[in-house]
């Protein structure tokens, strides 16, 4: 049995956690206007707040087009919100690939990757975590 393997970052924002917390919970349509990494996010079944939507993310890693369809968790007393893979370009590399947000009330964003790799010469998705570290930045400039 292959083994769920971690990643694990943090990064203290400037901004008030619960906005940003907002912002990825249920207002993804906005995303693409404050980074040119993301070209589009669309909903596939459910809706922009929904939990259990599924969407279908659209960006640029490296140089290369990729896609993440997700279906979206939302735990409200915890502020987390956890985006499960249901295909797209990470699936190619891991068996189960889940990344998890959760905002700390003193503005602490932890972001955390589980995934099981395919085989042993997968590299651990730091690519992945990178982006979306990257990604919180742009959107605290831009959009809160």
């Amino acid at each position: 049995m292959a083994q769920v393997c971690v990643l694990e970052t943090s990064k203290q924002l400037r901004s008030p956690p619960e906005k940003i917390f907002n912002l990825l919970k249920s207002q993804n349509q906005k995303i693409p206007t404050a980074t040119d990494k993301i070209s589009d996010i669309e909903v596939l079944d459910g809706d922009w707040v929904t939990p259990g939507s599924v969407k279908l993310w659209k960006f640029t890693l490296d140089g290369k087009e990729e896609v993440f369809k997700e279906r979206v968790e939302v735990d409200e007393e915890n502020k987390t919100i956890t985006y499960t893979a249901l295909g797209g370009n990470v699936l190619e590399l891991y068996k189960s690939y889940r990344f998890i947000v959760k905002a700390e009330m003193n503005g602490t964003f932890k972001l955390r990757i589980e995934y099981e790799k395919i085989n042993e010469e997968v590299p651990p998705p730091h690519k992945y975590l990178h982006f979306s570290l990257n990604l919180l930045k742009e959107i605290e400039n831009k959009l809160v």
